[in-house]
């Protein structure tokens, strides 16, 4: 065999194993949805409106909601299909590796990583300045160097953000007693969460004030489209979920009601608080840590505005579970293939979890949280995503045409195929190239170490390769 042969050769899929790789089954289509909204709505809400309207789109904030979910919606779609057709561990990564080859879904595997890592560390600094301001409200402050990172927007010199280091840590325990008692308390949360943007909502909208929406676009069309690119890191729960498929109850069935149903959700409460968060507040002055609880502060709703901190810090926590629980589970299908070393697929007999790498994970994760600014992790969450949802767009028309795939009975199939997948692959595209220079530098980085990784280590260690190779001799 050819040695680019080598490097894109396929991970075989056999249906008889989908219920032998070491996971228990535990979750249902209401638990994945659950899972889908704690991840979704965390994140964006309480990070990126503010982050949206003051640098890219203005009011037009909630426009870009609508064109990052719109765009979020065909990717769902695609993997929907694909979580239905193999429900394994690792979402994209697996997909990729089935239909495209070992090295394409590395380098996808290891961009994922970085989603999750950067996805985790940028939450816990938000859960950090929420909590600091519920803090605030009862006389209690820690000195600025504990709450924020090197570079945050007011802070010079070093710091150390320490209330982000330890909840990452904390999330990181809560996983490792196992998902059954994780999702329980991830159901709780989301339900919390809920009502605090509702209420944020009823309170605020009888503040809202027409002239905040003017100038409606005040970068014009490019900025809508480069705040939609950062929308896009409110939308990166669903496929957190498709990382779940292998612990899934009945995935042919709960896999595309989670994903989808997680998306609607969302989609509606991010427009609705984006449309009114920035009729009560004007955009250029939402560029902070807590947007929200800013804006209740703004219109004397103190009350309100201790409350929604409450919320918000209950809420992102189940962003913290579900992106934890996501990185994890792709580290553990990485090893399982042999492109990790096996600490990473190693299962507790007792909670079926893995152990080693929700800790390897969580530490790290809790670093870069207490080091990195937030203004500089959100896009490198994003690039990473989009790079996902194109390949496994692009992927549902290769998934078609898989011999092996085609005899297994998928209840999930994309309408208006193949149309929808290549839109969706040419959307994320294009919503790729309007980020920054730094955002493609730092991902061009990542990539390269990934790339280095690859042939120091994984080249010569895969599973599938050791497979060949053995024929091979035999031959």
């Amino acid at each position: 065999m050819k040695a680019s042969q080598r490097l894109l050769v396929k991970k075989s899929v056999n249906p008889a194993n989908f219920n032998k790789g070491g996971l228990e089954k535990t979750l249902s289509a209401f638990s994945l949805t659950m899972m889908g909204v704690g991840a979704i709505v965390g994140s964006g809400i309480f990070i990126t409106p503010g982050i949206i309207a003051a640098k890219y789109a203005g009011p037009a904030a909630m426009l870009s909601f609508v064109i990052a979910a719109v765009v979020c919606s065909l990717a769902a779609l695609c993997y929907a299909e694909f979580s239905s057709t193999i429900p394994l561990a690792g979402s994209a990564y697996t997909y990729v590796y089935t239909v495209f080859g070992e090295f394409l879904a590395w380098i996808l595997g290891w961009s994922l990583i970085s989603e999750y890592l950067f996805a985790v560390s940028s939450v816990a600094v938000s859960w950090s300045s929420y909590f600091q301001n519920l803090m605030s409200g009862f006389g209690l402050k820690l000195p600025t160097f504990l709450t924020a990172a090197a570079g945050t927007a007011g802070v010079s010199g070093a710091g150390f953000n320490l209330i982000a280091f330890v909840v990452v840590l904390a999330v990181s325990l809560l996983l490792v007693g196992g998902l059954q008692e994780s999702t329980r308390v991830n159901s709780i949360m989301v339900i919390v969460k809920i009502l605090v943007i509702v209420l944020f909502i009823v309170v605020a909208i009888f503040f809202v004030k027409p002239a905040n929406y003017h100038p409606f676009m005040p970068h014009g069309v490019s900025g809508l489209v480069k705040g939609a690119s950062l929308a896009f890191y409110a939308y990166i729960g669903f496929d957190a979920v498709s990382t779940a498929s292998e612990e899934v109850k009945n995935p042919k069935r709960n896999m595309p009601i989670g994903i989808v149903g997680s998306l609607v959700v969302a989609s509606i409460l991010y427009v609705a608080m984006a449309a009114v968060l920035v009729g009560v507040v004007h955009y250029s002055k939402l560029n902070v840590g807590d947007p929200v609880a800013y804006a209740l502060a703004v219109i004397h709703q103190n009350w309100a505005a201790g409350i929604v901190s409450l919320g918000a810090v209950v809420g992102m926590t189940t962003v913290l579970i579900v992106m934890l629980y996501g990185g994890t589970r792709l580290l553990f299908a990485i090893s399982r293939d042999g492109l990790l070393p096996k600490v990473f697929r190693t299962v507790s007999p007792h909670t079926k979890v893995p152990v080693k790498s929700t800790w390897i994970f969580g530490i790290i994760a809790s670093v870069f949280a207490a080091v990195i600014p937030l203004d500089k992790i959100a896009e490198l969450v994003n690039i990473g995503t989009l790079f996902a949802f194109a390949m496994v767009s692009i992927g549902v028309v290769f998934l078609r045409r898989h011999e092996t795939l085609q005899q297994i009975n998928s209840s999930f199939k994309v309408p208006f195929y193949p149309v929808l997948p290549v839109v969706s692959f040419l959307a994320c595209v294009y919503l790729m190239l309007n980020f920054q220079a730094f955002t493609w530098h730092m991902f061009g980085i990542w990539l390269v170490i990934g790339i280095v990784i690859y042939f120091a280590y994984s080249y010569r260690h895969s599973r599938i390769r050791a497979g060949l190779r053995a024929k091979e001799s035999k031959s």
